[in-house]
Parts: structure tokens; sequence; C-alpha cells
């Protein structure tokens, strides 16, 4: 399912080093652990697909370029040192292999439209991509984890295929306009936000809010939304700390990982 991606240009040592001129290299350093941290904890809950599936994130201060996973690696073998140091034209300024053809396609064009989404993940997740399957909105705002995502979720309800050439990820960069979260009908959810903590705590949340959602759509009983008032200030309510608790999510997640002996940050 996986594809290659065709060379564009691979950047020569020449190349490389101005395009990370003024680059952080303790930001980047940072940034890589933190990224890869997401990775190997999507693997260890059963987020990932294969060697399908993508996560990107901006490069500190830079909005042209991103990292992003290589190509042939599942996400439980994703390190620091392994991530991919891409441009928005495709070109690998920094590290070993080539990003997978639909994780360049969607993600660059992501980037390139939506610089605020400082981070970016993608992944056909079981739950919320079930979600993504069938009629009417994905979420039903009928439990309090839900209420984390109210009024910041699109839909593209136009699959056209694999991703293998930018159109698609303009398409779905459109389609998403100021949600943070897409539902890709027929295929999965991409998840964004301004930080790569943020990033992971709405992903996170999201798949348990979907899966909450399907067992109690399997009971075969009528789902009772929370009302809208009450959603809307249980959402603000949300939001308010989300920055300081997604950031002390990941900071769990990298500390259960380093007392595990899970090498993220090799």
């Amino acid at each position: 399912m996986a594809h290659t991606l065709t060379p564009t240009g691979r950047a020569s040592d020449a190349e490389r080093r101005p395009a990370l001129d003024g680059v952080d290299p303790a930001a980047l350093r940072e940034a890589r652990c933190e990224l890869a941290a997401c990775f190997r904890e999507a693997a260890r809950l059963g987020l990932s697909e294969g060697i399908c599936n993508h996560f990107s994130a901006l490069v500190p201060g830079r909005d042209d370029l991103f990292l992003v996973n290589p190509y042939g690696w599942a996400f439980e073998e994703i390190t620091a040192s392994r991530l991919l140091v891409c441009d928005l034209d495709g070109r690998v300024v920094d590290g070993d292999g080539e990003p997978e053809a639909t994780a360049f396609f969607i993600h660059a064009e992501l980037h390139r439209a939506l610089p605020r989404a400082r981070a970016a993940f993608h992944t056909h997740m079981p739950n919320a991509t079930a979600l993504a399957l069938v009629d009417g909105p994905p979420l039903a705002w009928a439990g309090q984890t839900a209420l984390k995502f109210h009024g910041r979720v699109a839909v593209d309800a136009n699959y056209g295929g694999l991703a293998l050439d930018g159109s698609e990820g303009r398409r779905i960069a459109q389609a998403m306009g100021d949600a943070d979260v897409v539902f890709l009908r027929h295929h999965g959810v991409i998840v964004t936000g301004p930080s790569i903590a943020e990033a992971w705590d709405d992903l996170y949340y999201l798949e348990r809010a979907a899966e909450v959602q399907l067992k109690a759509m399997a009971s075969g009983r009528p789902l009772r939304a929370v009302p809208p008032e009450i959603a809307r200030r249980t959402h603000a309510q949300m939001r308010a700390g989300d920055p300081a608790s997604a950031r002390a999510h990941l900071d769990s997640v990298m500390r259960r990982q380093q007392a595990a002996g899970i090498p993220f940050d090799a």
C-alpha cells in the first residue's frame, strides 16, 4: 500500500548546510525526540498500520522545512535520528532515505497551506477511521472526551484515491480550512496542532472518543447528545488547559518510554 516517492532531487552536502542555516540544533533535536516518542507510543497503542501512515512537524523556526518518517520503517522502529528533514519541494536536506509518497504529498501541502499546523499526524487508527466510513457527522457530541473537539472538526467528503500528487494534498488542506481535525471519508484522519505535544494529545483523545462512541452505537440504543450550550462551555473549559495538559501528557509518554528502555531518542 505504501509508495516510494520519485525524488525531485536530493540536496547535495553543499546545499544541505545552507538549508539548515539559522536552525537551533538543540530545538531541532528536541523536536526529533518528541516526534519519535509519538511514533513509538502510537505503535504501542495500535494506532499505526504497517509501514503506512505518517507524522510530520515543521522544523522549529522554519515554515519551509519539516520532519517526517522515512519510507519503509514501521512506527515502532522510528528514532530521533531516523527522521528526515524535507523541504516543501520534496528534497531531503537531512537524514537517510526518502519520505513515503503520500506522506510527502499530504504533509508538504498541509504545511504549505496551513503554517499554523506546526505538526500534522495522519493515521488510519481503527476507531476514528471507522467513523470516517459512516454517513453523517463523525462525532455525536455525546461523550465528554469528544467535547474536546467540538467546533474543531472538518470532513473531507470527496475521497480521491491515493495522494500520489500535490493536488490531493491541496484538496485535503482546503477541506481542513480552520479546523484542527479532518476526517477523510473512506480513508482515515489527520490531526494538526500548534505543537507536537498538542497534536499528540488530540490524536490520543480523538481515538478514545471514537472508541467510546462506537461502543455506545453498538448497543443499538440512541445516542444522547450533550445539550449544545453545555457542549460549548465544556469545550471552552477543556481548551483553556489544553497546552499545559498536552505538554504534561507527552512528557509522561517520554518518561515512560525512557524507563522502559525504548530508544526513541537514539
